[in-house]
This record gives C-alpha cells, sequence and structure tokens, in this order.
C-alpha cells in the first residue's frame, strides 16, 4: 500500500500543470436556455467536462486552447479561448443528431445514437427524473419505462420496504442492475409473501437518490454474455453525476388528495472542479414519507367474543345463539368505541437519508491515465402493519390484560446499503485497459412494535421485539481491455474487448432475541392457553397461544447461517461496422460458481441499414441466472394460525432433508434462450421510430413452492404430505424453493419521438412508448417424489402462483409524453396506461362451509386496464430560482376494487342468513383490503410543489 500511494504522489509529480488559465462561461440553447449535460472539452486533449443543470462551466486549459461543445439534439462547436476568462456559446438545434448517445450494450470504445443499436436502450435523463412528483427511482422508472413495472406493495413484510420490479414481465432477480457500469448488489430481502415476485430476490433501485443520477440507460435485450449473470430480461445502467461546477438544490413538499401520504424530501448535488483535470460530485436526500391507508370496514361477525378471524364458537351453533352472541358482541363494540377500520392498507411509513459521491481524476491526461471513484450511503427507517389483531374471548394471539380492545402490530425495519467503486483506467500497448473494484452491502434489521409474544404469561410480555437480521455483502474485481482497429483488412473497424471477472457473495441471518421466537418461558410457566374461552397457565384444553412475536417472530437460532460462494468470469465481445451499413456484434462469456458449477452463455447481434434512417436490427443469444444465496440457503420457522390451530411454518432451505425428502435436488441455474428483431427509422428528419419484437424462453425458473400441509382444511390429517415429512420433522406446513417451472415470454416494444423547435422561444417534445408482453408457463418440473400424487402436484406450483408469473402484472403499458417550454414556463403532462391484471384464486373446488361464517368460493378477477395522468408547471422566477407546481394522477383514478361474490348477504355483519360466499383473499381479509396493488397503486392523486435552486 505504500508503495501504491508513493506511486500515485510520483505520477502527480511528474504531471504538474504547466501554466494554464482557468475559463467559464454558459452552454445555451437557440432560445436561450441553458443546456445541462453539454461536453465542453479542450481539443486534442482528455481535458473536459459536463455543464452543471444551468448549462455553466468552469474549466483549467492552456490560453491557445481550442474548446469543442456538443450537446444531443445540437451542432457541435469549435471555440478558440484566445486568452478569454470567460464567453458563452450558443448551440443551433440540429435535425440530425436527436437521440441519445448510449453505453450500455456495447464495449465500443465510441457510444452510439440508441436508434443506432443493435439492440433498444430506453434514456431516462436527469431531466425526466425531476419532472413530475415520482420521487424514488423505481417509481421514476415505472412511469417513464414501458417495459419496467414496479409497484409498491403492502402489508407484505419487508417487501413493504424494498419495491419488487421487472422488466418486460419477468422476475425482479432477471434485469441486472450496473451503477456506472459496474455490477450493483443485490437486497438482503427474499421475498416470501404473496406479491409480484414471491421467491426472488432483487436489487433495491431506491437507495440512490434520484439528485445522484444524470441518466438512467435501459437495455432491453438478455445480456447475460456480455455482463454476467441476471440479465436475462435485460440492463439498467444507472449513470451518476460528474458535474464539476455548481450547486443545485431542490425541495419538495406534497400530500395525497385524502390528505395522508404527507412526503417532505429535500435533495442537494455539488460538483467541484479539481483543476481542469477531474471532478467530485457529492449529492444527498433526505426524505420522509407518511403512511396512507384505503382500507375497508372489518366485515367480522365478531369482535370481541369471536376466534382469531372474529368467527362464532363452535358452542354458538345454532342461528339463535349466534343472534344472542352477535347482540352481546356489538355492544361491547360500542361501549369501548371500536374502530372496525382497524387495517392500515397502504405505503409504509419511510425516512430515508442518503448520500453518494462520484469523482474522477486524470493522473497522466497525455495517456488517458486517470483514477475514478464513487459510493454512496443509505438508510432506510420504516413502519408498516400487519394484519389487526382482534380482542377474541377465544383468540390465541392477544393478551387482553396488555390490549384489552386488541392491537395492530408494526414491523419497523432498519435498512442499511453500503457501496463502493474505485478503480483506475489507461492505455497500455494500444489497449484502453479498466481494473476496478466494487463493493456492495444490505443489510435489514427487523424491529416489531405494538405487538406480543402470546404464548408468554399472562401480562407478561414486552410490547416491542427485535426479531434478527438479513445482511447481504457481494465484492466485484473487474479487469477489462478494449481497442478498436480501423481498415482492418475487408472490415471498415473492428473493436476488441475482452476481460475477467472475480466475485464473492455472502449471505447472514442473525437470530432475534429469545422473546421475539420463545413459546413460553421453559422451567418458569407454561405457556398459556385457553380454557372455556378464558386465558388460565397450564392448562392444555384449548392448546398453546401462538408462539413469538405476532406479525413477524424472530428468527431462531436454527435459522441462523453465514454462507458464502465465488464466482469466477472472461468474456469476450467483438463488435464490427463490415461496412457502412452493417454492425455485426459477438459476444461470449464463461462462468464458473463455487456452489453450482460452470455455465457459458454467447449472443451474435447485428444491425443492417437498408435506407438512409431505416434500419433493421437483431439479437440472438442464451443466457443464464444463478441461484442467488438468499434462495439457496434462507431458512426461517414461525407459528401461524390455520383453520384456528397453531403451526409450525418452514421454509426450508435447500440444503434440508425436508426438501431432499420431496425429491427436490439442489438449485442449478435458469438457462434461457433470446430472439428480439426490430426497425429503427428517422422520420422527417425530427422524428425517431423503433419496434422491437422478442421471445425469452427460460428453463428451470426457480420459484417459492406452495405451502404443504400436514392437514386438510377439515382439520383430518394429509397423509401423502404427513408420509414425506415423517415424525423427526415438527413443522406442519413446509415450503422450500426449487427450479420448478419452464416459461416462454413475448412481446413488442415501441417508442416514437418527436422534437419540434416552434419559434425562438419555445420548443416542443413529444414520445409516445409502449409494451406489450405475455408469459405462459410452458411447463411444471415435478420432483420424483410428488409424479404419482395428483393433489401433491396442484400444491406443488398451484394456479395462483402461475398467475403470480403469468397476469399479476400489466400485460401491457402505454406512455404518452409532452414537454412544452415558452420562455420561463415549462409545461409537462404524461398519462400512462397500465393494462389489466388477473388474480387466480387458489383453488378450483366446490363450495364448502366453514364452522356456519362463511362459504368459500374460488373466485378469480379480472382487474381493467386504467389512465393515470401526471401534470406539471414550471416556472423560472429568477435565473437560478426555479418553481415547479404538480399532480401525480391528477384524475385520482384508483384500480378496480376486490369483487364479492354478488351472492353475498345484503348485510356484510348480518346472522340470518349465516353464510356469505366471498373469494379466498376476502375471507382473509374481511372485506378491509379494497385494491389491486400491482398496477400503479392505490393512493389516487398526490398534489406536490417543488422549489429548485442553483448557484
Amino acid at each position: 500500500m505504500r508503495q501504491l500511494i508513493l506511486l500515485l504522489f510520483v505520477l502527480l509529480g511528474l504531471t504538474a500543470n504547466a501554466q494554464k488559465i482557468s475559463v467559464s462561461g454558459r452552454v445555451l440553447g437557440s432560445r436561450g436556455e441553458g443546456i445541462p449535460g453539454a461536453t465542453v472539452l479542450e481539443k486534442g486533449t482528455n481535458n473536459g467536462l459536463a455543464t452543471n443543470s444551468e448549462g455553466t462551466f468552469t474549466l483549467e486549459v492552456n490560453p491557445d486552447a481550442t474548446i469543442l461543445v456538443s450537446a444531443v439534439g445540437f451542432q457541435a462547436q469549435s471555440v478558440p479561448v484566445d486568452g478569454r476568462r470567460a464567453f458563452d456559446v450558443t448551440l443551433q438545434v440540429s435535425a440530425q443528431d436527436l437521440n441519445e448517445v448510449v453505453v450500455t450494450g456495447s464495449r465500443a470504445t465510441e457510444g452510439r445514437s440508441n436508434i443506432l443499436t443493435t439492440s433498444p436502450v430506453d434514456v431516462i435523463s436527469a431531466r425526466e427524473i425531476r419532472a413530475f412528483a415520482q420521487t424514488d427511482v423505481s417509481q421514476v422508472l415505472s412511469f417513464t419505462a414501458p417495459s419496467f413495472q414496479s409497484a409498491r406493495q403492502t402489508i407484505s413484510d419487508g417487501t413493504d420496504h424494498i419495491d419488487p420490479a421487472s422488466l418486460r414481465g419477468l422476475g425482479p432477480d432477471q434485469v441486472l442492475v450496473l451503477v456506472n457500469g459496474k455490477r450493483r448488489h443485490n437486497s438482503a430481502l427474499v421475498n416470501i409473501n404473496g406479491t409480484v415476485g414471491r421467491g426472488s430476490v432483487g436489487t433495491d433501485l431506491n437507495v440512490i437518490p434520484p439528485a445522484a443520477i444524470k441518466r438512467i440507460e435501459v437495455l432491453r435485450d438478455g445480456a447475460a454474455a456480455q455482463y454476467g449473470s441476471d440479465a436475462i430480461a435485460g440492463v439498467i445502467n444507472i449513470q451518476l453525476k460528474d458535474d464539476s461546477t455548481g450547486i443545485n438544490v431542490s425541495s419538495t413538499a406534497g400530500q395525497t388528495q385524502e390528505s395522508d401520504g404527507q412526503l417532505y424530501q429535500a435533495d442537494a448535488n455539488v460538483g467541484i472542479g479539481l483543476g481542469g483535470r477531474g471532478f467530485f460530485d457529492v449529492s444527498g436526500q433526505f426524505s420522509n414519507r407518511s403512511y396512507t391507508n384505503r382500507s375497508g370496514i372489518d366485515t367480522a361477525p365478531l369482535i370481541y367474543l369471536g376466534d382469531n378471524g372474529g368467527n362464532y364458537p363452535a358452542t354458538a351453533n345454532t342461528p339463535a345463539l349466534r343472534q344472542a352472541l352477535k347482540q352481546r358482541d356489538d355492544q361491547l363494540a360500542a361501549q369501548r368505541g371500536y374502530d372496525r377500520r382497524n387495517l392500515r392498507f397502504g405505503n409504509s411509513d419511510q425516512r430515508n437519508y442518503g448520500g453518494f459521491v462520484n469523482a474522477g481524476f486524470r493522473l497522466m491526461p497525455s495517456i488517458g491515465l486517470a483514477v475514478y471513484l464513487s459510493g454512496g450511503i443509505t438508510q432506510r427507517e420504516g413502519s408498516a402493519a400487519g394484519f389487526s389483531r382482534l380482542p377474541g374471548r377465544y383468540s390465541a394471539q392477544n393478551d387482553t390484560l396488555l390490549y384489552p380492545n386488541g392491537f395492530l402490530p408494526i414491523i419497523a425495519p432498519t435498512i442499511k446499503d453500503r457501496s463502493l467503486i474505485g478503480g483506475v483506467r489507461g492505455q497500455l500497448l494500444g489497449f484502453g485497459f479498466d481494473l476496478s473494484n466494487t463493493y456492495g452491502s444490505n443489510s435489514i434489521d427487523y424491529n416489531v412494535k405494538n405487538s406480543l409474544n402470546a404464548s408468554l404469561p399472562a401480562g407478561t410480555s414486552p410490547t416491542q421485539f427485535y426479531s434478527g437480521r438479513l445482511f447481504f455483502r457481494q465484492n466485484t474485481t473487474n479487469l477489462n481491455f478494449v481497442r478498436k482497429f480501423t481498415e482492418l483488412g475487408p472490415l471498415a473497424t473492428l473493436n476488441v474487448a475482452f476481460g475477467g471477472e472475480f466475485r464473492s457473495d455472502n449471505f447472514q441471518i442473525a437470530a432475534g432475541e429469545p422473546a421475539s421466537y420463545d413459546a413460553g418461558i421453559p422451567g418458569v410457566t407454561p405457556p398459556r392457553t385457553v380454557q372455556n374461552g378464558v386465558r388460565v397457565d397450564g392448562s392444555p384444553t384449548f392448546g398453546p397461544a401462538a408462539a413469538g412475536a405476532q406479525v413477524f417472530p424472530g428468527y431462531q437460532p436454527s435459522d441462523v447461517l453465514n454462507k458464502s460462494r465465488t464466482n469466477k468470469a472472461g468474456y469476450l465481445d467483438l463488435e464490427s461496422d463490415i461496412t457502412e451499413r452493417v454492425l455485426l456484434r459477438l459476444a461470449g462469456r464463461a462462468e464458473n460458481y463455487s456452489d453450482f458449477g460452470s455455465n457459458v452463455s454467447g449472443q451474435a447481434s447485428a444491425r443492417v441499414t437498408l435506407l438512409d434512417g431505416l434500419s433493421i436490427r437483431g439479437t440472438v443469444g442464451n443466457g443464464f441466472r444463478a441461484p442467488s444465496l438468499q434462495q439457496r440457503y434462507f431458512t426461517s420457522s414461525s407459528t401461524q394460525f390455520v383453520q384456528g390451530n397453531p403451526q409450525t411454518v418452514l421454509t426450508a432451505n435447500n440444503e434440508s432433508p425436508v426438501v431432499a425428502a420431496f425429491g427436490v435436488g439442489s438449485l442449478k441455474q435458469e438457462k434461457s434462450v433470446n430472439f428480439s428483431a426490430g426497425i429503427t427509422a428517422r422520420v422527417a428528419k425530427t422524428a425517431t421510430l423503433t419496434v422491437d419484437a422478442y421471445q425469452i424462453d427460460i428453463k428451470d425458473r426457480i420459484v417459492l413452492s406452495t405451502q404443504f400441509n400436514r392437514f386438510r382444511p377439515d382439520g383430518t390429517p394429509n397423509p401423502a404430505v404427513d408420509n414425506i415429512l415423517g415424525p423427526t420433522i415438527s413443522a406442519g406446513i413446509v415450503q422450500f424453493f426449487a427450479n420448478a417451472v419452464d416459461t416462454r415470454t413475448r412481446g413488442i416494444d415501441i417508442v416514437a419521438n418527436e422534437r419540434l423547435p416552434l419559434g425562438e422561444k419555445s420548443n416542443l417534445s413529444l414520445t409516445a412508448a409502449a409494451n406489450f408482453t405475455e408469459t405462459k408457463v410452458q411447463s411444471v418440473n415435478l420432483p420424483p417424489t410428488l409424479v404419482n400424487d395428483a393433489n401433491l402436484q396442484a400444491t406443488f406450483f398451484d394456479r395462483q402462483q402461475r398467475g403470480r408469473l403469468e397476469s399479476a402484472q400489466p400485460r401491457s403499458k402505454i406512455v404518452l409524453t409532452a414537454s412544452y417550454s415558452i420562455g420561463k414556463l415549462g409545461l409537462e403532462a404524461r398519462t400512462v396506461r397500465f393494462g389489466e391484471v388477473k388474480y387466480y384464486d387458489a383453488r378450483i373446488d366446490a363450495p364448502t362451509a366453514d364452522n356456519g361464517n362463511f362459504l368459500f368460493s374460488s373466485i378469480d378477477q379480472t382487474f381493467s386496464a386504467k389512465w393515470v395522468t401526471d401534470f406539471t408547471v414550471n416556472f423560472k422566477l429568477l435565473p437560478q430560482l426555479g418553481l415547479a407546481l404538480g399532480a401525480n394522477n391528477i384524475f385520482n383514478v384508483y384500480p378496480d376494487k376486490y369483487r364479492v361474490d354478488p351472492r353475498n348477504a345484503p348485510n356484510n355483519f348480518s346472522v340470518t342468513p349465516a353464510t356469505r360466499y366471498v373469494s379466498n383473499f376476502d375471507n382473509t381479509n374481511r372485506g378491509r383490503t379494497l385494491y389491486n396493488p400491482n398496477q400503479f397503486g392505490f393512493n389516487g392523486a398526490f398534489y406536490f410543489a417543488r422549489v429548485n435552486v442553483t448557484l
């Protein structure tokens, strides 16, 4: 290390500046507006930078230098310095260069316009990110990139705080995330609840402050041959700001039309020049978001005199007894002022603190030797409710000494994310090289509040618990080489890139405090039980109360683990302009994982220009996704009540003998075959159009199985499951990960852009983009143990699980955007059509009675497509001060409500008739969860104001 530091100082000394001058100015458009992100470069050198958000720059140059100024959509200019210290540069609109230059999806030394690439790439600029009031990255992408989808979940433990996201309808773990072109680490969270992405491990996009982002590139094509595991659906590359001058501060405040979901967010970005040879850019964010609640009224027949679900006790076996019990219960509820709106169904509370830095410094500009550094620290403190616990007399989930009127338990995790990228790039033997190391970690500490452990002696349980920790760490070292050859034989150009990677992953589970998982206190007092509807100690009459912290029992000592693996990879990437009209790219990658073995991926891509402005492009390749450490090793045990009886629910890891007993082998990689074909066109000089169709076949897709239960719904033993689990497994319910299904995804992406200068001071930009996609399960890969049992086959991957893969997210999305500016006034309008989604009930059997309270029937439901419209007005009060006012979902659109079967009794609270027909989800939630969250959320209109200050 000492030698390295000494070498750096020597290099710095050898490259001391010659006499230079500092020049500053502003890059302007034809109507006098500042152009952010314009490139200002000293001709003949690598000395350059990008303008800040107001188009200003400061650069150290030689007194006789010539400055090259360029920006997307404008004609480049050369400006001699001639000893001047300050000057402005006005660029004219270029009809021939209206598209973004992208770097994702190609390792060429020079980027290409996104209509000249072999694969489709969306570009979301910093201006688009801040145009509306979506304040985190996943929501920004969901409303701007049609092929990307993310919707906030509710009542789903950790998934309330880390949004599952997908590209082209595939899973959260089938899209690779990069930052500055380097692999981003995954979240520690594995989604095991009944949400979109169940069983997957994604990347938490929302830890990156929007203020730190220069642009986001979304590669909509499989790219495992270039970047490795996870890139089956595509790649999201987040480019951090690299400003060298200026300060930008903004503050946003808003709330929903229902006067909840209050948001206050403050962002700041500071760019500092490093003597004309580099930049130091730092960004920060504070965000405080209050919860929203769109719950309905609890339709439980009984509040105080029923069981956990508010049902009648078995002793109330006649209509007269039920009616009398119902009257007494209603009287108790009225006396105590009980509010039947006892659930919080909406977005969680969240408070975020985050900071990112991005820096670069040219050590030896003459040979391009430079060092770079970027990284961030983010902490998120959340609070989200689970299902409320009733104060029922027969309830095994409450202690009336602590909560005489029941309680609403809260999960309050603390999520910490750390990342650091460092590297050096330069030239060696004619090749450009890039040596880097990327470190990242993500942890989730689970805290439970307003809860109890019902199995502890009456009145003694804590009401707050620490339930344990999940932790994931990744370290990646890369060495890449690239060189562009020209006039190489018959080839016009040949870009050669190759390199290697070494990556190590680590996943840990830490136990919670004993009270968070204990079933009573052994050797002190027997667990509390229920006898004749009254809690007593030591009586086995009714069975034990629920063990562990209600809503989130802690991880137990048996769940604790610390598992690691390594991966080695090498790749070769060739890209050639064979002629002026033909571009060909070939890529191959070989990888070896220490836990499951090796994989080889390849890809061939081409673009052919048929006419000036009209090209066709296509790709064929295979890819893969390695099973995550979380999927391979995650395990947890908790007590849940099924049909009123406490059972241990075990999520068994892949190494467990339980999983082996079901005939499931070690997890292996998912394998994909990708095909895409499309056209790109420039129409009437100012408009562009791209249309791309695709097919993605995935074999051995990893899913979390449906729960296998020792007991049937009527409480009788289920011999098939009981025989597999045997007497040594105490769990009554088991679920596990398996390479369970093969799927096929087909779709088409359409993007059209038009940019129209309307006058000296006005400009109009129009975008229409759409994605249509469909995923179908082709086959289910049954373990040998289940092949001859139809019931076990249906349980392994039931129709509800199939629905989550095939139709739980919109199959189509259309985004229409218009941006108009005139002088100091700017208008932004966007409307998004979120396609229909479907819910599939888990069961297809006929209605069956349940304790005289409900009749169940399987009810599938389709939720219709909806248009959601956002609008923002921007006004420049001063050159340094701007104001924005607007609304997201300005027309207050909500998704369809969950449907109750029309055979429902007229009065939900009536006892005559004593039965009502409900769908599976409605029975579970008793009419309180009204909306499907998977389209665009269910908060309604959100109004906001934002102030921007630029210095």
